[in-house]
This record gives structure tokens, sequence and C-alpha cells, in this order.
């Protein structure tokens, strides 16, 4: 899933070298917080947060297949 998350973001935004996935393991699944710069967080999160909630569909559909829950956070840097 990082790795998905990891591609998916480097494709949306102008600085793809300063992308971030960090991974937390929890009771409740995985946490993927992911970081970029503070010029490139509106591009991951889109108007009206299409772009985020398209991007935590994409990955929580990829979780389904593994049989894995996963949560997808972002931060700005």
């Amino acid at each position: 899933m990082r790795e998905l998350l990891h591609y998916l973001a480097s494709a949306l935004v102008d600085f793809p070298e300063d992308v971030r996935v960090e991974e937390e393991v929890t009771d409740e699944g995985v946490v993927l917080r992911l970081s970029v710069r503070r010029e490139d967080i509106g591009k991951v999160i889109g108007k009206q947060g299409r772009t985020a909630r398209a991007i935590r569909n994409l990955v929580h559909a990829a979780a389904v297949l593994r049989q894995q829950r996963v949560s997808v956070q972002f931060i700005d840097s």
C-alpha cells in the first residue's frame, strides 16, 4: 500500500522527490501518512477534497484485495 500511495502522489505533485510516506501499524490496521511540500498539498487534496477522496478509495480498494485495513492521512511539511 505504501508504494501505491507514493506512486500516486508522485504523479500529482511538482516536487516528487519530496513525497514521503510513513507507515504505522495499529490494532485497527495500517495508517499511512503522506507528506508533501506545502506548495503541493493542494494538488493531492484537490478541489473540495475530490483528489484526496480518490486516492483514499484506490488505496482502500487495494487493501481490501489483501484483506487489510488502511487509512490515509495527508500532512504538509
